[in-house]
C-alpha cells in the first residue's frame, strides 16, 4: 500500500501533512529515508519508522461496546449522538462502524469494526447468528408465550418469525425474560411481545453468537476484543448457510 495511506490510517496526519513530513527525512523504510510519500510499502515485511519509532500497522480493529440508552447505532448524525461519537479519536482513522443496529433506547452488546467482510457474514440472513437479549416486559409472561415463540409469531406486518427461545426469569406485572432470536428484523423483540399482547419496557443485548457482553463494561464503555473473543465471533460468521 502507499506509504501516505498507511501513515494516514494510523493517525499521523493527512496525506498532505505526511508528504511534508516525508520531505524532512523523518520517515524511513528499512532504515532509508522515504522522501516520496507515494511509494508503496509492505507493512507486514518492511520496517516503517518515524523519528526512529516503529509504526505498527493495523488494518482492522474490533471493539466491544456496552451501548447506552439514548445513543443511536450509526457512524454520524446531524442531530443525535452516535456510538462512534463515544470512541476515542484514535479510532476515527479506522472508519469503524457498528455491526448491525440496536434501537436508540436499547442497551447492551454492540460490535464496532472496519472489517466489512466479518460484518457482512455476521449480518447475513442466511447465517442465522443467534442474538440473546434480556428484557423487562409489562405483563405476565407465561409458558404459553414461550410455546408461541418456539413456533414463531406473526408480526404486525404479517411476517412469521423464525422459532425463538424464551426463558422466563420472573413472571409478574413486569416480567423478566431472556430471549434468543436468529434473525434481526426491525424492532423484532419488541414486536414479538406485542404479537402476544405485551410491551417491552427495557431491552439489553447480552450476546451475539458465542460472544458475550463483558459484565465489567458500564453503559457507554468499550474496549477492543481479545483474540479469544474474536475467535468466538468468527465461527458464528463462518457457520454454514441455512436454507
Amino acid at each position: 500500500m502507499r506509504l501516505d495511506k498507511l501513515l494516514a490510517n494510523m493517525g499521523y496526519g493527512s496525506r498532505k501533512e505526511i508528504k511534508k513530513i516525508c520531505r524532512t527525512g523523518m520517515v524511513t523504510v528499512d532504515g532509508k529515508p522515504a522522501k516520496d510519500s507515494s511509494m508503496h510499502v509492505d507493512p507486514d515485511v518492511q520496517v516503517v519508522e518515524i523519528e526512529g519509532e516503529r509504526v505498527i500497522y493495523r488494518e482492522f480493529v474490533y471493539i466491544m461496546m456496552n451501548k447506552p440508552d439514548g445513543v443511536i447505532s450509526a457512524t454520524e448524525d446531524m442531530l443525535e449522538e452516535t456510538v462512534v461519537d463515544l470512541l476515542d479519536e484514535y479510532y476515527y482513522n479506522f472508519e469503524v462502524f457498528p455491526v448491525g443496529r440496536l434501537d436508540k433506547d436499547t442497551e447492551g452488546l454492540l460490535v464496532l469494526t472496519n472489517d466489512g467482510k466479518l460484518a457482512h457474514e455476521l449480518l447475513s440472513p442466511k447465517k442465522h447468528v443467534p442474538k440473546r437479549y434480556y428484557a423487562q416486559v409489562r405483563g405476565v409472561v407465561t409458558e404459553k408465550d414461550g410455546e408461541a415463540f418456539k413456533r414463531g409469531v406473526v408480526l404486525d406486518d404479517g411476517y412469521h418469525t423464525m422459532p425463538a427461545e424464551l426463558t422466563i426469569l420472573e413472571s409478574g406485572d413486569v416480567s423478566e425474560i431472556e430471549l434468543v432470536i436468529y434473525e434481526g428484523k426491525y424492532h423484532q423483540v419488541k414486536r414479538m411481545f406485542e404479537a402476544v399482547g405485551k410491551k417491552v419496557v427495557y431491552l439489553k443485548r447480552l450476546a451475539m453468537g458465542e460472544l458475550e457482553l463483558d459484565p465489567e463494561l458500564e453503559p457507554g464503555e468499550y474496549r477492543e476484543l481479545t483474540e479469544e473473543e474474536l475467535l468466538l465471533l468468527r465461527p458464528s460468521a463462518a457457520s454454514k448457510d441455512v436454507e
